[in-house]
């Protein structure tokens, strides 16, 4: 195994064991208390009681915050005067499900557990669920929950009266009047991407295009869990569905859990609870879908782990521990035969799917093997991991095409063999399945002299990568199709924004992948799933896999911007791509890093102490931010990607004035995405210097230029925050991103300021 590839995998594997080995249960609760430091104090607001309203201001009814502190409603809208918030509005009734990820995270150093129920008005067998089985939720957290003492309202003090209104005036001095001016409404693009009357038509024949080379995708607002168990819970509304389509896609993806969707039989009478509804909507979607050529696919992440409650009842088939309770082992013929029939049964039902994709060696515990634990099953341990996932794809493949024999089956290799070479898992697939790697894994890249490999997804790195091809050429000489994960939107290099406008890069690997002779793409996992212009350069490639990439870059260019200025906005997207390839890659740096937050990640006056959490809160955690790279080399990097999105914001906006009138929306959205991605990059290499600078003034080692600096870069990140505010309050997609909900919303662009400020007070008087 690769070197870098098996310290990730060994990292990851401890900080799981940590994590499940240290839990604790409340008395008669589900939920984790586990290790529980002190939590982080919001020092820069008058108490917790006005960081409770602030941070919960326009997401949660002021009424419910009044019963979180057990105080009069009255006295939360006066709290809220006090600190220059604008009036309350009332909260959509789907936040409740929209943005409980997003309240979760901002309250979570503020109040314990029963407050946070009531905030987010979930049960506590609800937000164990929660945290548990959507997407680690808990490990974007932490892994642990800080410990805090329930807030309460109290009348302010002379000193908070005194606190409230110094923030009134930063407020007011820095903000003005558009604090209280109109916003687009948060996740204003679900309505705008639904809407039927301003979509594109459906393709001429629908058929010829779903059948015109797999390009499959996630949507861009999906709900992850459980999205068919409501009707009006729709992933893929019919104008999106258009809108995708138009782009070239012909497949998208849905999150399932087999025992919901299909009948357990008298095997497992305690599945399939609701499967009617869920396969009734599943119908519904399949049929709409097929208007526009697109086919559904379902996330194949079985069988999925039970609790230890179910073993009690099935002794026989208990499976190796771990994260979600214990596998359903399948060396075991019951479990097997379940798994077959489920598919059979729901591929019968809906008989118009498109397929499935497989995950069996990460993601939720499945198989024993799934999380590198074997050994602790007496029936898997000596068993070969290659054996035992082969089999498990074996039993979906033949439980799909039983149900429907032209169904595509596709095993992703995501995590056999540690990320490693996995020949004998491919060798012992069955003949019907397609094989799918991620293109640009282990590709080998230098930025800034540290030499480093690629070990998730990135769009800096243009793949594919040797494992990719490696696998795509043994699957290949078995005869098997293969298929190319990629990210053509954007990664977690910076998730928060729809898509990232490095077209060249984009163009640059549909091109190596038209060498490779691939048979088609899953453009997205949760992140990545708008119907933006880059799809429309893995459209081109599909159709003309000899197409030169200049070429397609320029058509695009002049599709978009017209012909007078799209020369020059193809020059624009040159330097966002050139910019683009200094990003210092490396997984520790997309799951730590604070790029995802950018200008809205605080600055701390003092060290947190708190450890970066994987793409949740990155605090001000630099070492675990900038994995292999010197902090020096790590802020320079960031320097150089910002320095080229600043170039090719110039270009557009020099010539924004050439776009003709009809495609001057979609240039100006262009515009904000990548100023916005401008602004995230040069505030992350701002962070890293305020970190180093407040450091040395801690010990007491700054010299007058260093607090100079200081105060420089202070200045630096309040200008970015109000800028980013103003971006955020034009356009509701910045900041959001399905599996994470919004990272940030306008408020806590505002409260960035209040901390810069706070911060300014306290080092450098």
């Amino acid at each position: 195994m690769d070197h870098l590839v098996f310290r990730i995998v060994f990292a990851v594997a401890v900080l799981l064991t940590v994590c499940f080995e240290s839990r604790t249960i409340l008395a008669d609760s589900p939920l984790t208390v586990g290790s529980n430091p002190p939590a982080i104090e919001p020092a820069h607001f008058p108490d917790r009681a006005h960081a409770l309203v602030w941070r919960n201001w326009h997401l949660v009814e002021p009424a419910t915050i009044a019963e979180v502190l057990s105080t009069e409603e009255a006295n939360v809208h006066g709290l809220a005067e006090s600190m220059g918030l604008p009036a309350a509005r009332p909260i959509p009734n789907d936040y409740h499900e929209r943005m409980y990820i997003t309240i979760l995270r901002r309250n979570w150093h503020l109040v314990p557990y029963e407050q946070l129920l009531t905030l987010l008005d979930f049960t506590e067998d609800e937000l164990a669920f929660a945290l548990y089985e959507d997407d680690f939720l808990f490990i974007k957290l932490g892994s642990l929950k800080p410990a805090v003492e329930a807030v309460r309202y109290r009348e302010p003090d002379a000193a908070a009266r005194r606190r409230a209104a110094e923030i009134r005036k930063l407020v007011e001095r820095h903000f003005g009047k558009a604090l209280h001016e109109p916003a687009e409404p948060r996740f204003h693009f679900i309505e705008q991407l639904s809407d039927e009357t301003t979509a594109p038509p459906p393709p001429d024949d629908p058929a010829a295009h779903r059948a015109d080379g797999l390009r499959f995708i996630y949507s861009y607002f999906a709900l992850f869990g459980d999205p068919l168990a409501h009707a009006d819970r729709d992933p893929f509304p019919d104008g999106l569905l258009a809108r995708l389509a138009d782009t070239g896609v012909n497949g998208v993806w849905l999150h399932i859990v087999l025992r919901d969707l299909a009948p357990g039989g008298e095997q497992f009478p305690e599945f399939g609870a609701g499967h009617e509804e869920r396969l009734d909507n599943l119908n519904n979607l399949v049929q709409r879908a097929n208007r526009y050529g697109i086919a559904i696919y379902l996330y194949m992440n079985e069988p999925r782990a039970m609790p230890e409650s179910f073993f009690e009842s099935h002794p026989e088939l208990a499976g190796a521990p771990g994260h979600g309770g214990r596998a359903m082992c399948t060396s075991t013929p019951q479990v097997r035969q379940w798994l077959g029939d489920a598919l059979t049964h729901v591929f019968r039902e809906v008989p118009d799917l498109g397929g499935v994709f497989t995950i069996t060696a990460s993601e939720n515990l499945t198989n024993c093997a799934s999380h590198s634990n074997k050994n602790a099953c007496p029936r898997c341990a000596d068993r070969s991991e290659a054996d035992i996932i082969a089999e498990v794809n074996t039993v979906i493949e033949q439980g799909v095409h039983r149900g429907n024999p032209e169904a595509r089956v596709i095993a992703w290799d995501w995590g056999w063999n540690g990320h490693g070479d996995a020949s004998d898992h491919i060798a012992k697939l069955p003949d019907n399945i397609h094989l799918m790697s991620v293109s640009e894994w282990s590709l080998p890249i230098k930025r800034g002299g540290i030499e480093t490999a690629v070990g998730e997804y990135s769009l800096s790195a243009v793949g594919p990568g040797p494992r990719a091809q490696r696998h795509w050429k043994l699957a290949q000489e078995r005869g098997l199709k293969t298929i190319a994960k990629v990210q053509f939107n954007n990664t977690w290099e910076l998730a928060a924004l729809p898509y990232l406008p490095v077209m060249d890069l984009v163009a640059e690997h549909n091109a190596n992948l038209a060498r490779a002779g691939i048979d088609g793409t899953m453009l997205s996992w949760t992140l990545g799933g708008y119907p933006s212009p880059n799809l429309r350069i893995a459209q081109r490639f599909a159709q003309e896999p000899d197409a030169d990439v200049d070429t397609v870059l320029d058509d695009l260019a002049d599709e978009r911007y017209g012909v007078t200025a799209g020369p020059a906005m193809r020059q624009a997207w040159t330097h966002f791509s050139e910019g683009f390839r200094s990003y210092p890659y490396h997984i520790q740096v997309t799951y730590n890093g604070p790029q995802q937050m950018g200008p809205a990640n605080p600055l701390y006056a003092k060290s947190t102490g708190y450890r970066a959490t994987m793409t949740g809160i990155p605090y001000d955690a630099l070492d675990a931010w900038r994995g292999p790279y010197p902090p020096d080399v790590f802020r320079h990097q960031f320097e150089q990607v910002a320095e080229g999105f600043a170039l090719g914001l110039s270009v557009m906006r020099r010539n924004l004035d050439s776009v003709p009138t009809e495609k001057k929306a979609d240039a100006q959205s262009d515009l904000r995405i990548a100023e916005a991605a401008f602004l995230h990059f040069r505030s992350v290499a701002d962070q890293v210097e305020f970190i180093t600078l407040r450091d040395a003034v801690l010990t007491g080692d700054a010299s007058d230029a260093q607090r100079q600096n200081l105060d420089r870069v202070i200045d630096a990140e309040i200008a970015a925050a109000v800028r980013l505010f103003e971006l955020t309050q034009a356009d509701a997609r910045i900041g959001f991103e399905a599996a994470n909900q919004y990272f940030y919303t306008p408020l806590d662009l505002v409260e960035k300021v209040i901390t810069a400020e706070y911060a300014r007070d306290q080092l450098t008087p």
